[in-house]
């Protein structure tokens, strides 16, 4: 099975992952996109057709940007979305998984000219099933990827308690496994949690309820929560 994740890792040491998208989804997102701008510039040339020469000057003017910044509008402002992609849930990022920039969309989206080369973008189809992240040339140069985006996360319902910073022999593999649980204290019973808790004790120096609602505080604050 061919793995298509994507790993960065951060200067603070978090890792961060992504699914890279391939060929497919991305040649019928780019479809949609065409037919988007198809219909814009079908209107415009009904509206100005009453218009004659000057009709067609600003027909030709509004083709030229529609098909060169179009793309470079919506993921500079779209949250790296064209329509098309946003239809097939993909987006545009840097290559370290940071929203894209103005200069690396106009990079990627200027370089489709070369992808389009010998005809129908057979070349930026080719780099794109070659390169393991499926990146085309335009993606090379500017240094980005297209991912698919993973749907919002529902905000989990943290229990009512008065946060409390961590104690300072509390180790970041133990937040980590704190926060965990407080994520998935709905899912777990109120013993489950106690016998989690008591893992703890060498650190907290408490057991049962009382381990609990301490952890519970402590969580609370490494989750934001400052009383």
């Amino acid at each position: 099975m061919l793995d298509t994740t994507y790993n960065v890792e951060t200067p603070e040491g978090i890792d961060l992952r992504a699914r890279a998208a391939g060929p497919v989804p991305r040649i019928l997102a780019f479809a949609v996109d065409v037919f988007y701008r198809t219909l814009i510039l079908t209107a415009l040339g009904i509206g100005l057709a009453f218009a004659e020469t000057a009709g067609i000057g600003i027909w030709l003017v509004c083709s030229f940007l529609l098909e060169w910044f179009y793309p470079v509008f919506f993921e500079v402002l779209r949250g790296g979305q064209t329509p098309g992609k946003k239809a097939f849930g993909l987006m545009v990022v840097n290559d370290n998984l940071t929203p894209i920039s103005w200069g690396a969309s106009i990079v990627r989206n200027l370089l489709r000219f070369a992808d389009f080369l010998p005809f129908a973008y057979a070349t930026g189809v080719i780099a794109m099933t070659l390169g393991r992240h499926f990146q085309r040339l335009g993606d090379l140069a500017a240094g980005t990827l297209v991912i698919y985006r993973d749907e919002d996360k529902v905000p989990v319902a943290l229990p009512d308690t008065t946060p409390l910073p961590p104690p300072r022999n509390f180790k970041q593999q133990d937040q980590l496994a704190l926060i965990s649980l407080l994520e998935r204290h709905e899912d777990l019973s109120e013993a489950r949690q106690q016998e989690l808790a008591n893992l703890l004790e060498p650190v907290t120096e408490k057991r049962d309820s009382a381990a609990l609602e301490y952890l519970r505080s402590v969580g609370s604050w490494l989750l934001g929560g400052r009383g």
